[in-house]
């Protein structure tokens, strides 16, 4: 991955980034939440004082709904007196300086195996050094994306959430979603097992190529995608009849789900930037999980099928050229 140029800064405020994200969480929370038939909890947090950081986040939650066995929504808003050195080490005129992070990050576990799990997280870092030449200035930079990760595969499913995933960045420059694309395929892959973890979608970290309130119109298209993406695919396979077996491979797939969370995740840049995001862990988490080393479903199966023709990168819009109905 490279990191895009954030050393010029540019007219935005993070009051107007803040109001953007709690609207965000909002509107998602108020769709999914009347999808589901149960509306959102709110748990309000704040750092203790004396700590690395400061600052605060509200955190929306559903456990054992209609549509959602778990689904959390977070808002959180961090200060710190000094950038990690993971956040300075393409940016040394940057190293010390104070900074800010904020964003909203979600994890929906659907109860149907037949509706896939999707995460999103979009956030803006800003830093504002006290020193040289660009004291007294705030430079920021932005990252997100949102990935799909079925259970059961179809075709058209992975073509509408790509193609929502492509109409979002297609107004900004038609290069994003490609590279962003293949981000998210790099970035999702569980490496020890050489394995993605679902079909992908969308990742960018260090983004600040258009400016800063052109990244910010960036990061505002990509957080609007995930309604757009995903509530259609959860309303049309919400009431598939499924049995014991699916959902048994449902909590299998889910294990690997926390595996690519803990042995990869926690590390992420955006953690590693903002020293840290532990606020997150509980809410990612599955609701019940199985987990076993090795397994493989039957050849011929529908469980098979998931590993043959959806687990491995894919030009999804491509399909859409030989004629099939992705919207």
């Amino acid at each position: 991955m490279t990191t895009d140029d954030t050393t010029q800064p540019d007219a935005l405020s993070n009051a107007e980034v803040r109001a953007y994200l709690l609207g965000l969480q909002q509107s998602i929370c108020d769709a999914v939440g009347a999808e589901d038939g149960q509306a959102f909890i709110t748990d309000a947090w704040e750092r203790p004082p004396g700590g690395k950081l400061a600052g605060a986040g509200i955190t929306r939650l559903i456990e054992n709904g209609g549509l959602l066995e778990r689904g959390g929504c977070a808002f959180s808003q961090v200060r710190g007196t000094a950038l990690p050195p993971s956040a300075t080490q393409h940016r040394p005129e940057l190293a010390g300086a104070p900074f800010e992070a904020m964003g909203v990050s979600l994890v929906f576990h659907p109860r149907n195996p037949y509706v896939p799990t999707v995460h999103m997280n979009v956030r803006m870092l800003s830093a504002t050094p006290t020193e040289g030449p660009l004291a007294g200035q705030t430079v920021r930079w932005f990252g997100g994306g949102m990935d799909l990760t079925p259970y059961y595969g179809f075709e058209d499913d992975a073509v509408h959430f790509h193609q929502a995933c492509r109409d979002a960045l297609a107004p900004h420059d038609p290069a994003l979603y490609p590279r962003f694309k293949t981000w998210c395929d790099e970035y999702f892959f569980l490496k020890h097992r050489n394995e993605p973890r679902g079909i992908g979608g969308i990742f960018f970290g260090d983004f600040s190529a258009l400016g800063a309130q052109g990244s910010f119109a960036v990061l505002k298209d990509g957080g609007g995608a995930l309604l757009k993406g995903w509530l259609p695919i959860a309303r049309r396979r919400r009431d598939t009849p499924y049995g014991e077996r699916e959902r048994d491979f449902q909590a299998y797939r889910r294990g690997r789900y926390v595996e690519f969370n803990l042995v990869w995740d926690r590390g992420t840049l955006f953690g590693l930037q903002s020293g840290g995001r532990t606020e997150s862990i509980l809410m990612s988490m599955p609701p019940q999980v199985t987990w076993r080393y090795q397994w493989a479903p039957e050849p011929g199966t529908p469980e098979a099928r998931l590993y043959s023709d959806f687990l491995r990168p894919r030009d999804w819009l491509a399909l859409t050229d030989a004629g099939a109905d992705g919207r």
